[in-house]
């Protein structure tokens, strides 16, 4: 086993910075093709430029990985405790959490870019934004698969 792991380090030189900046830069990038498909094949998603879609796939990206680290600890709070109204009580929460928390991005994004980046439709666009992330988070299972697999 010591000796797998050191093959492993020797093999893979990067650090646990590096590791997260690729892990990063490559979510971004998942969430940028995905933005920019959307606003050339989908009248819901207007975005005024590559640059501002670029900006706002960061920003997507920063607000999905905080929203979801929030849902963890609030789910960690839950399985800490036994019962039958704590297991209720996760699943709720992190129902509510994750779709509100798309309101509160939808809302960040607004603020952001104002007009430059529109997310219309039903619902005031509420709809198509889901949608938008619904694709990201498939995007980037897609890929995550793929990786794991050429390992």
């Amino acid at each position: 086993m010591a000796k797998q792991i050191i093959k492993k380090q020797l093999a893979d030189p990067r650090s646990n910075h590096q590791h997260l900046f690729v892990k990063l830069i490559l979510a971004v990038l998942v969430d940028l093709v995905v933005l920019g498909l959307f606003n050339e094949y989908w009248e819901y998603v207007v975005i005024d430029s590559f640059s501002i879609a670029l900006i706002a796939a960061f920003l997507l990206q920063i607000l999905l990985k905080l929203t979801l680290m929030f849902e963890h600890r609030v789910a960690a709070y839950f399985n800490k405790k036994t019962g039958i109204l704590p297991k209720v009580m996760r699943f709720v929460s992190a129902w509510v959490i994750l779709f509100v928390s798309k309101l509160i991005i939808l809302e960040a994004i607004n603020y952001a870019f104002g007009d430059h980046v529109l997310f219309l439709g039903p619902f005031h666009g509420i709809i198509a934004f889901i949608v938008v992330v619904i694709a990201i988070l498939v995007a980037e299972g897609i890929l995550t698969k793929i990786y794991k697999s050429l390992a």
